[in-house]
């Protein structure tokens, strides 16, 4: 009998650390998507499918735990109001870049982000916008600072 409840207790931990261990796992908050325009200074406009991230949660969670971003395809993360903002990479093994911008859609800046890095980034001015994009995308589509994505104020609605 008492090798049989020791089976049972060790039977009972190892059943308690996977339900822990599925617990913490990420919950996989669902995202909007959205066809994003990008309007560049020579009026040239690049249509990017993204995400939308509009919910605390959602900001968290980011492109977190993901195994590959398309080419054309992005996360756009809504803030309520301007401010300045910050990413790190933690769980994110995707190179990423990534552009702050104003609440009328003006590219600030571009940055790049390494994966798994957990030094932040941050805007150096207050943004309403931050899109990621797989790494140095904005430079292969001809986007820079001074760019603009049409139609924010819809953005900041729905």
């Amino acid at each position: 009998m008492g090798s049989r409840n020791r089976l049972l207790r060790r039977a009972s931990v190892l059943l308690c650390l996977c339900v822990t261990s599925i617990n913490c796992m990420p919950q996989g908050a669902r995202f909007k998507k959205a066809a994003l325009v990008i309007e560049t200074a020579a009026r040239k406009q690049v249509t990017l499918d993204v995400e939308v991230a509009r919910e605390p949660e959602q900001h968290e969670q980011g492109l977190m735990y993901r195994r590959s971003l398309a080419d054309g395809a992005g996360m756009l993360f809504v803030f309520e109001r301007d401010r300045i903002l910050s990413f790190w990479m933690k769980n994110t093994s995707i190179p990423l870049s990534i552009a702050f911008i104003s609440a009328d859609g003006v590219i600030l800046e571009t940055r790049d982000m390494e994966p798994f890095n957990l030094a932040p980034v941050q805007s150096s001015r207050s943004a309403r916008f931050a899109l990621e994009v797989p790494q140095s995308w904005f430079s292969r589509a001809g986007i820079s600072a001074g760019d603009r994505i049409l139609g924010t104020h819809d953005l900041m609605r729905n």
